[in-house]
């Protein structure tokens, strides 16, 4: 089990918030996801190591951008 955190830029509402959850949640691998509106971190457990491109396709794919993986 991996857990890493990300911060996405351009969230502002509970919506953003359920996009990008529902995205990311759908990546092969991911077991869990925990977004943070206030402060834009997206952190993702998954089994093993989860693929960071994978991830940042996700956010996108949900209008947003990762800025810093970490």
């Amino acid at each position: 089990m991996s857990t890493t955190t990300y911060t996405v830029k351009g969230m502002t509402c509970g919506h953003c918030v359920s996009s990008v959850t529902e995205e990311v949640g759908g990546v092969p691998g991911v077991t869990g996801v925990k977004v943070d509106l206030a402060t834009g971190l997206l952190t993702v457990d998954g089994e093993g190591s989860t693929d960071a491109a994978a991830i940042t396709a996700a956010v996108e794919e949900a209008g947003y951008e990762v800025v810093t993986p970490s």
